[in-house]
């Protein structure tokens, strides 16, 4: 049985504002729909991936800022973090460690995402 994860939802206070802030670091707007009263479904895939985010209005019960360590993985951390740093994306200094080299960033509401290198640079 084969399980695929497709969708994760990320708690936003402000829909535009994520949906502009995702856009900013690369994302794809696949769908942006209001389905009916209170109900906004917006759904954005990172270039080359086989999942998405998800967020809106009446669409999760967490509260905004509460996902931590949502990680998506590149092959080149300087060229993503010099890209994410031109987009005006604020992303920290590049992380060096064993099992990969990371960069970490936070959408305006809070929601924390690591982006990996899986192979440490300089090996």
């Amino acid at each position: 049985m084969d399980i695929r994860l497709e969708l994760v939802g990320v708690p936003v206070t402000d829909v535009d504002r994520a949906k502009a802030f995702y856009e900013r670091v690369g994302f794809h707007a696949d769908h942006d729909v209001t389905v009916g009263d209170g109900i906004r479904f917006v759904q954005m895939t990172p270039p080359g991936s086989a999942c998405s985010i998800a967020f809106g209005e009446g669409i999760t019960r967490m509260a905004p800022g509460s996902l931590d360590n949502m990680q998506v993985v590149v092959e080149d951390i300087e060229r993503a973090h010099v890209e994410l740093t031109a987009r005006g994306v604020e992303v920290g200094e590049i992380d060096d460690l064993p099992w990969g080299s990371f960069v970490y960033f936070a959408d305006p509401d809070g929601n924390r995402w690591a982006v990996q290198q899986t192979t440490p640079r300089g090996r």
